[in-house]
């Protein structure tokens, strides 16, 4: 009797299949160093409050440039906009200069004062012009970085800072990863680290930065894995225990034969449910994809429930 039971479990078993409870994002990770300027953008005194490109036919068989430069871009509000032009115009002339090339109206903007240009535009086969009022260009200050964050396996952000470790014979300079910032549900708060700690080493290793500790945690574990970390709370060393996040698991397939199978994602929202079947035909078969529910019996009979159908009425 206990054979056939444990036979019978074991089986179950491995008719089991499971998935994460919640989905888990791709984290792309950053550099060490990070740039968030373009450094071949050049700095601008005037802004048109556009964007343009090169004036390329429309044509398959005649990929030829034709004069002038195509607006590809107008900013809402912004002196080309003030001064009626639109996408798709193209920019024959600015002050009687001509711009058959994009390079052409930044260098205006690099080089001249925040003054009235004159545009000739073409649009279609009209030609008009354009007074335009260029403003000054913004001199808004560039990003800055903050910190570091890990939104997954440790959930929590970190800035990196050179600390000086006082011991009874000597003194050292260390890297250390700061905790700046700890979600809710971080598992550092279980394990008695708050924003202020300062994270050392990791499985005994000392770590280099911020960004190299986001990486080891992801690219050497996985999630929900323990590991060792060394932290200094402003006084101590001290070696802890860090239990890395972990999204849970749930039952995704269960599989018995012909006498029941059952499937659920969490990434589609979906479910399904199949009593005795029988290949032609089964015997109760239940399907869930978002807010649609249907019930069918005997492969015959359908009952469905869902947020009904949108459909486009003619307009008189």
């Amino acid at each position: 009797m206990r054979l056939l039971f444990f036979t019978a479990l074991f089986s179950l078993t491995g008719c089991l299949s499971y998935e994460p409870a919640k989905l888990i994002p791709e984290l792309t990770l950053s550099a060490e160093e990070v740039s968030f300027t373009d450094a071949d953008a050049i700095p601008r005194r005037s802004d048109f409050g556009l964007t343009v490109g090169a004036n390329e036919s429309d044509s398959l068989f005649d990929l030829a440039t034709l004069p002038g430069v195509r607006v590809r871009e107008v900013v809402s509000g912004g002196a080309a906009a003030a001064a009626g032009i639109r996408t798709g115009d193209v920019i024959l002339q600015i002050d009687n200069l001509p711009t058959n090339h994009p390079d052409a109206v930044t260098s205006l903007e690099a080089t001249a004062q925040p003054r009235t240009f004159e545009f000739t535009v073409r649009r279609d086969t009209t030609v008009f012009a354009a007074s335009v009022i260029a403003a000054p260009a913004n001199s808004t200050p560039p990003p800055r970085e903050l910190y570091r964050v890990d939104p997954i396996a440790s959930r929590a952000g970190y800035k990196t800072q050179l600390l000086t470790l006082n011991s009874s014979s000597s003194q050292r300079r260390v890297a250390a990863a700061t905790v700046v910032d700890v979600q809710a549900d971080s598992p550092l708060l279980a394990a008695g680290i708050g924003a202020g700690d300062a994270i050392l080493a990791l499985q005994g290793r000392e770590i280099n930065s911020a960004q190299d500790l986001i990486n080891r945690l992801t690219l050497e574990h996985e999630l929900g894995d323990r590991v060792v970390i060394d932290v200094y709370d402003g006084e101590s060393v001290l070696r802890k225990d860090l239990t890395l996040w972990h999204p849970g698991r749930r039952i995704s397939r269960v599989s018995l034969g012909p006498l029941l199978n059952y499937e659920a994602s969490a990434q589609n929202a979906s479910k399904s449910f199949t009593f005795i079947d029988l290949w032609l035909f089964s015997v109760y078969q239940y399907g869930q994809i978002g807010g649609e529910r249907t019930h069918r019996l005997l492969s015959i009979f359908e009952f469905a429930s869902d947020y009904g159908e949108l459909i486009e009425e003619a307009q008189p």
